[in-house]
């Protein structure tokens, strides 16, 4: 039997992204409808979310649950692991030097999932219906969404949270410029023999960043960029093999090296839609930016999604899909995704290429970092939070 749900606001997509929208809108007292089935119990991969997104989860009531499960990120490192004729300075980003104890925390995502979905399931004021979306009609003054279960949603505002495919931002008309790099990410979790220190290092080598991020204990997650053919060989091997490997590829940084998860393998892709917003519909999570796992952006921006949200919605206090609320959206997370999508696009591709002129800005851009102390200091607030650093060095310049 066909049900019809009203709400006011729907939300398409059960990922992480989709389940911080539900319970930060349910917060701000919306009805909200949250589509889509219960998340992967098989994702190997981790997040590193920085401190805004931490305080986000506090106000959600979500960190409490997980802090034991995670690790600080109290420093940051870049290594030149190449074998170029240019090669870029080792610098190092220490938290303590823009006041914080920790630029933020690395989690596994069964573990920030797992705890989303308990909030979301103890909040009455979310409907829960773990079928996908399966069909969209845009009204004047409405969307209509049909389910997987025979359910019919209406609601004033449709929230895409469904992925880098996003049905409901095609349904939405709104296109999207895609690309795809040479580049697949394989993903693990090992243990180690040496303290990480809360230390996180990114080697950068021809083919991608080889990532290191610490895990609580003497345990550490791995994103390894690797051209087509290494990941084939790299997926290939047995946990002894791998792990050797991996332990080669550091230098015995971390000591002897015993991968704890299988090895999974996610081919590199980037996307930027041509709209934020539009028809009723406002896009968050990878629905609105796809780009490679450098400088722990990914699930951040969509946090920041979910907060540029909250504001937007003020446009229209009476209508929460008016065109006013995405137009306000829209402009809001414009020049935010552009310019991270651009730099971490333009980093990754001056990896791979072999173009000279490229290696030198790269290398000049990163003794800048590590020989200027301002230079660092802004260029890390704003890798926290986008107008950090222009806001503290405003109030450093008015305290002058």
């Amino acid at each position: 039997m066909s049900v019809k749900i009203e709400k006011q606001i729907a939300i398409a997509g059960s990922g992480p992204a989709g389940m911080i929208a539900a319970l930060a809108l349910t917060k701000e007292g919306y009805e909200v409808a949250l589509i889509g089935p219960s998340p992967s119990e098989n994702d190997q991969r981790t997040t590193a979310l920085m401190m805004p997104a931490i305080e986000f989860l506090k106000r959600l009531g979500v960190w409490d649950v997980i802090s034991s499960q995670t690790a600080p990120l109290a420093t940051m490192r870049i290594v030149d692991a190449t074998r170029r004729l240019v090669r870029s300075p080792t610098v190092t980003f220490h938290a303590g030097e823009i006041g914080e104890q920790a630029f933020g925390y690395n989690m596994p995502n069964t573990v920030l999932n797992k705890a989303l979905a308990k909030a979301v399931d103890a909040d009455p004021r979310i409907a829960r219906i773990l079928s996908p979306a399966t069909g969209y009609r845009h009204m004047a003054d409405h969307v209509e969404i049909q389910t997987g279960d025979g359910s019919e949603m209406v609601a004033r505002l449709l929230v895409a949270c469904d992925g880098r495919n996003s049905p409901a931002r095609e349904a939405a008309d709104i296109g999207a410029r895609r690309w795809t790099y040479p580049q697949t990410a394989i993903v693990l979790s090992f243990a180690h023999t040496l303290d990480h220190e809360n230390i996180s290092t990114e080697f950068h080598t021809e083919d991608g960043p080889f990532t290191q991020v610490p895990l609580p204990g003497r345990r550490s997650s791995l994103v390894w960029v690797a051209n087509p053919a290494l990941a084939e060989e790299l997926m290939s091997l047995d946990p002894t093999a791998l792990a050797a490997r991996v332990e080669e590829r550091m230098h015995s940084m971390l000591g002897k090296v015993t991968v704890e998860t299988k090895q999974q393998a996610w081919p590199l892709s980037g996307l930027v839609p041509t709209a934020f917003a539009a028809n009723r519909t406002v896009l968050a999570g990878e629905a609105a930016h796809v780009f490679p796992p450098i400088g722990a952006q990914g699930l951040n921006l969509g946090v920041r999604d979910v907060e540029t949200l909250l504001k937007a919605l003020q446009a229209d206090p009476s209508d929460m899909g008016a065109e006013r609320v995405t137009r306000a959206y829209d402009r809001s997370r414009r020049p935010d995704v552009l310019a991270r999508t651009g730099s971490v696009d333009a980093l990754n591709r001056s990896l791979l290429t072999g173009f000279l002129p490229a290696q030198i800005a790269r290398s000049v851009g990163l003794e800048l970092l590590r020989s200027f102390a301002p230079l660092r200091g802004f260029f890390m607030r704003e890798g926290l939070k986008p107008g950090s650093g222009f806001t503290w060095k405003f109030r450093a310049n008015s305290a002058r």
